[in-house]
């Protein structure tokens, strides 16, 4: 059946061709866009010509008179076509499909049914389209089909392509807060030697012309750190980074992050400043400060109250993590069908279980001072202290944001990094390695400095979707 109607369509095609058309010529002519023109009517009307180009999404009427729905990005409008008035009417009739995109010429008029619409003394097909679009009214509803071809999906869902601008606001507001507030947006190599900042497991490549593997970064940290010590107080970067993970409603194995890092600044003034900005960003994407997270509704309005990780772990799960000995977090895991074989090691083990008690935390608040097995790149609280300086925004039971008072001391910084090391040869993909270029940079001295991260996983819970209907084109599987 599709088979047949493309066919059809590549006759059409070539229809045009021996009239002496080019169905997809390289130059086209626009005076407006539909949105200018329904904008400002008043002056679009006393035009003589008003030309227009778009995508056809209906066709109504036959013989001397048809009437096409044209819409270009901006918006729809109507444009009339007779056979009395139009060239080349019949050439036009006899091949246009709904799908193609046309050009069209003539003086913008009201319909008696008060429908603002364009009579077209010029009718051209630009691009023949030799496939059908799906329905609007239909829609695309194959999962699948809504991911791997996400364009069908823009052409006939309102909603879901506006969601995509409010992507590109979340993300320009994200930049402009970081510019007003002196930060120099900076670029970093997406190809690393070795792989650091965060706990994952890399994609792995080779460069052919030096004939080395190398590794997708799994974090912005690293060489971020490196331009602090060169000098720079106050960086950001907007980039993609890899890990190679697993797939669920929020994890994706590349995606877009935001990292920054101030100098001079400490964790408790970052927090201040944090919550401001997602303030900021919230109601500039969504318009609001309520959101909805399934069946909850997040208040971002209110002041973000801050939790004690020890505290709260204690109470949800009478642990004391400051007693408790890992044979014993074993134990309780197991208890909560929690599969330990795949956490190794105390900080491994203290996650998995907080992720079980996570989802309790609905509304926005800041989940502070951690203990430093779970965090490699933090600085303690205190010299002695078994806690780090580190906040989690969490919403909706899931964390949003990650912000530290960074390690500058690279003697604790190495002796952790080795601690990490030895987690990797028990078994744990996911432990950071031992970077000895990182160390051997912050040896001539790294500012104190707090820093942030956050991910493209807060747009998608502010817009109550998974996060793989909030990409373009999540990765799937090719098609057999």
């Amino acid at each position: 059946m599709l088979e047949d109607i493309r066919q059809e369509r590549i006759k059409k095609r070539q229809n045009l061709q021996s009239a002496g058309f080019d169905p997809y010529p390289a130059n086209v002519k626009r005076t407006a866009t539909n949105a200018e023109i329904i904008k400002d009517w008043s002056k679009f009307v006393k035009k003589t010509t008003t030309t227009i180009v778009g995508r056809v999404f209906a066709v109504r009427g036959q013989g001397k008179l048809i009437f096409l729905d044209v819409k270009d990005e901006s918006a729809g409008i109507q444009i009339v076509f007779k056979q009395d008035s139009g060239k080349n009417f019949e050439l036009v009739r006899d091949n246009l499909d709904i799908g193609d995109f046309v050009q069209a010429s003539g003086k913008c008029f009201v319909t008696k049914r008060g429908e603002k619409s364009i009579e077209a003394k010029e009718l051209l097909i630009i691009i023949k389209a030799l496939r059908p679009i799906p329905s609007e009214y239909y829609g695309v509803t194959d999962p699948e089909t809504r991911q791997r071809q996400r364009y069908l999906e823009l052409l006939i869902n309102p909603e879901v392509k506006e969601s995509f601008y409010k992507k590109a606001t979340f993300w320009n507001t994200w930049r402009t807060i970081m510019l007003e507030n002196g930060f120099l947006e900076v670029e970093t190599p997406a190809l690393e030697h070795i792989p650091g900042g965060a706990n994952a497991e890399p994609f792995i490549t080779h460069h052919n012309a030096l004939d080395i593997e190398m590794y997708l970064r799994i974090s912005l940290e690293i060489s971020l750190k490196k331009l602090m010590v060169g000098g720079y107080e106050r960086v950001f970067e907007i980039g993609r980074i890899f890990r190679n993970e697993g797939i669920d409603a929020e994890h994706l194995q590349d995606y877009t992050q935001i990292e920054f890092y101030w100098a001079y600044q400490n964790y408790e003034g970052l927090m201040s400043f944090i919550e401001k900005a997602y303030k900021r960003i919230i109601k500039a994407t969504t318009g609001s400060l309520k959101t909805k997270l399934g069946d909850s509704t997040i208040v971002w309005a209110r002041a973000w109250p801050r939790i004690d990780y020890f505290a709260f772990f204690k109470k949800e799960t009478g642990l004391d993590l400051d007693t408790i000995n890992e044979k014993e977090l074993t134990a309780y895991a197991k208890s909560k069908e929690i599969d330990t074989s795949k956490h190794l090691g105390r900080g491994r083990l203290i996650d998995a279980i907080f992720k079980r008690i996570r989802p309790k935390l609905i509304q926005p608040c800041f989940l502070i001072n951690q203990p430093i097995e779970v965090e490699p790149l933090a600085k303690r609280i205190a010299p002695d202290s078994n806690k780090v300086a580190r906040f989690q925004i969490l919403a909706g039971g899931t964390e949003l944001g990650k912000g530290f008072a960074e390690l500058n001391d690279p003697i604790d910084q190495m002796d952790r990094f080795k601690e990490q090391q030895k987690l990797r040869e028990a078994g744990d993909t996911e432990a950071q390695r031992l970077d000895e270029s990182f160390i051997e940079a912050m040896e001539y001295g790294m500012p104190p400095m707090a820093g942030f991260g956050i991910s493209e996983r807060l747009f998608s819970v502010l817009m109550n979707k998974p996060i793989r209907e909030t990409v373009f084109f999540p990765t799937l599987r090719p098609k057999n």
